[in-house]
């Protein structure tokens, strides 16, 4: 379970991470088409980890059902305070707790795996929240295989407040992860300047 440290700096980056414009916009656009491609109009979907709502936004009027979640109230209040589509709804939920409205027919999870002390456990409990034949759609922050100079700056920043808890997960690590989980990958690609943000679409056996 998430611990009370990661909602506390969540909530306190709340306003920052909202006014903070996309990095890459290319590369956020792209991965956006590529999500709502694999998505129908009938699917109910989960996103674990939505942040202040902006994807859940984006191709939530895609599908009939988005249920968008984060640990963060503040993250929820501002994801609430911005029009959506009739499909979407916000709610405050740790991304590594069971659902009681699975299964569902996608789960997205975009840079939160690596925010998660047990990456074992929450794979587990995402497929155990898939329907036969549902996806996994995922991007993940891979710290291990940064450079050392980004390595080294990392436990600076989580000193001075500046960085939450995560783990230094490397690609081929979350890869091994996701299968052991019992998934079958079907695309895994980046986007962009994002090298160390593998783009994994994995799907649970029907």
């Amino acid at each position: 379970m998430a611990d009370s440290k990661s909602m506390a700096f969540w909530n306190r980056m709340a306003g920052r991470y909202a006014a903070r414009p996309v990095r890459d916009p290319a590369a956020y656009e792209e991965t956006l088409r590529d999500v709502a491609g694999r998505l129908s109009l009938s699917d109910r979907v989960l996103e674990i980890g939505c942040g202040t709502g902006s994807t859940a936004i984006r191709l939530g009027g895609h599908v009939r059902e988005w249920r968008a979640t984060d640990l963060s109230p503040e993250m929820i209040r501002i994801a609430q305070a911005k029009p959506a589509p009739a499909s979407v709804s916000f709610a405050v939920a740790e991304a590594d707790r069971e659902f009681d409205d699975a299964p569902f027919d996608a789960v997205c999870a975009f840079h939160i795996l690596h925010l998660l002390p047990d990456t074992a456990a929450t794979l587990a409990l995402i497929r155990s929240s898939l329907r036969p034949g549902g996806l996994l759609v995922s991007k993940t922050w891979c710290f291990a295989d940064m450079g050392w100079r980004m390595r080294m700056l990392i436990p600076v920043l989580r000193r001075l407040g500046l960085f939450p808890p995560a783990r230094a997960l490397s690609a081929d690590e979350l890869r091994e992860a996701i299968r052991a989980a019992g998934f079958t990958i079907e695309a895994d690609r980046t986007f962009g300047r994002s090298r160390h943000a593998p783009y994994i679409v994995a799907r649970r056996p029907a």
